[in-house]
């Protein structure tokens, strides 16, 4: 049974008809395994308290003291519910506007039902970390889509100070990776009767993947600039006592946009080589935000010790791992830019990645290996793609066949849609294979 003391998830039901369809949902021109899964979906909040920890941003100026507090943390679960005919949610928030406009709200319809009855079993947990300022309604692509495919995802409120003011930075610094290992590690132990503890993955999109990196494993360097630069030393600290941060039953981690590179090397030269556990890396090549050859790229070639993939969108930015822009976030280039990126077509992007991502966490968490066929592509630029047809054959392919076999002579990547798999590049290296320069 699902005992939880649910807090009110910022929820409700539409007050005026939605015109766009619920992220979560892929459109027409999506690889195949973007779809929805068979499980209904459900959706509670939680909320849990790490006892005791640093409040950097309440430093007292005058002594350099670092105060303590209960940081109190709401947590969105999305979960494999029983079908119900019960209404679905509109998910509430807001975002930093550009100052000094105040912050603008937003809705996204979903299709998860509040408080529904779980389906019976027990779900391997997928921690959900979001970027620096977002919001975890930003993210229901992801939260729901995996959910309906038999998975537990925690998605974190990190409750983040205003991204507009940059002497705040510090708080995620130091609060990122400690909120996520503790909510990996309470889950596990609060919902027994849901989650299976022995499959985690954790999922972090540009701070959030500077999180999940560094309780995976990758070691904060204690002499770097950004440990130095925090009060009290408390990512020092953190650095030095990285057992405090260590998830059981970790099977997974996928990095969106990942924080940590670009010149700030927050692990330093050999950080990232304490990640063991399979990766896949995400990012668009023109990231301007967190780079790419020392972001994502440069990250791929720091994790040796790691089975990893690294997928790239040729042309994209930063802005890959959220929603599609509210229409309450299209008024103005700053909301548009919080979602939107200038190449790519949003609801593309979320498909690709649903992909990619499915076939990721059922091979590492459910153990579903023929889905390694869908990560192993035969070429590395999808543009390389052929699909072979000889006329009059008995087997020759119509324009509009379906989804590509991946096989038999046909090196479009399996899973797309002929004429729609262009503008990628998917990278994979095994475990004690050293690269020494960036994939691009």
């Amino acid at each position: 049974m699902f005992r939880l003391a649910a807090v009110a998830l910022l929820l409700a039901a539409p007050a005026l008809a939605q015109s766009v369809a619920p992220p979560s949902i892929p459109e027409v021109d999506a690889p195949e395994l973007a779809k929805l899964g068979a499980a209904a979906v459900g959706v509670r909040t939680l909320t849990l308290v790490n006892k005791d920890q640093p409040d950097v941003l309440a430093t007292d100026p005058k002594t350099g003291v670092v105060p303590r507090h209960d940081r109190v943390l709401k947590v969105d679960i999305f979960y494999p519910a029983q079908a119900s005919k019960a209404a679905r949610v509109t998910y509430r928030a807001a975002m930093t506007a550009e100052p000094p406009l105040p912050p603008v709200a937003f809705s996204v319809p979903g299709i998860a039902v509040e408080n529904a009855k779980p389906a019976p079993g027990r779900y391997p947990l997928v921690v959900l970390s979001h970027g620096y300022g977002n919001v975890t309604a930003a993210l229901s692509w992801l939260t729901e889509n995996l959910a309906s495919k038999g998975y537990v995802v925690a998605a974190i409120r990190h409750d983040d100070p205003d991204i507009a003011d940059r002497a705040k930075f510090v708080g995620p610094l130091v609060n990122r990776p400690r909120d996520i290992a503790f909510v990996a590690a309470s889950l596990q132990k609060q919902l027994p009767d849901l989650i299976d503890p022995t499959r985690t993955a954790l999922i972090g999109y540009s701070m959030g993947g500077y999180g999940v990196l560094t309780v995976a494993g990758a070691a904060i360097d204690p002499v770097g600039m950004l440990a130095k630069g925090v009060p009290g030393g408390e990512l020092v600290t953190l650095a030095k006592n990285p057992a405090t941060l260590q998830v059981a039953g970790l099977k997974a981690v996928v990095a969106i946009s990942p924080f940590g590179g670009n010149g700030l090397d927050i692990w330093g030269s050999d950080g990232l080589a304490g990640v063991s556990v399979p990766l896949l890396f995400i990012a668009g090549n023109r990231d301007k935000v967190v780079g790419y050859d020392k972001g994502a790229a440069g990250f791929f070639a720091a994790t040796p010790r790691a089975d990893r993939y690294l997928l790239t969108f040729r042309e994209a930015g930063h802005s890959i791992g959220l929603n599609p822009a509210p229409p309450e976030m299209t008024s103005t280039l700053w909301d548009f830019d919080w979602f939107e990126d200038a190449v790519w077509r949003k609801r593309r992007v979320n498909a690709i990645n649903q992909h990619f991502i499915t076939a990721f966490l059922a091979r590492t968490l459910k153990g579903e290996a023929a889905m390694g066929t869908y990560l192993d592509v035969p070429v590395v630029s999808s543009d390389d793609g052929v699909w072979p047809v000889t006329p009059g054959a008995a087997d020759a392919v119509p324009r509009y066949a379906g989804y590509s076999p991946g096989t038999g002579g046909v090196t479009v990547w399996k899973g797309f849609l002929k004429g729609h798999a262009t503008g990628l590049e998917l990278r994979h290296a095994a475990p004690g294979q050293t690269l020494t320069r960036s994939a691009e």
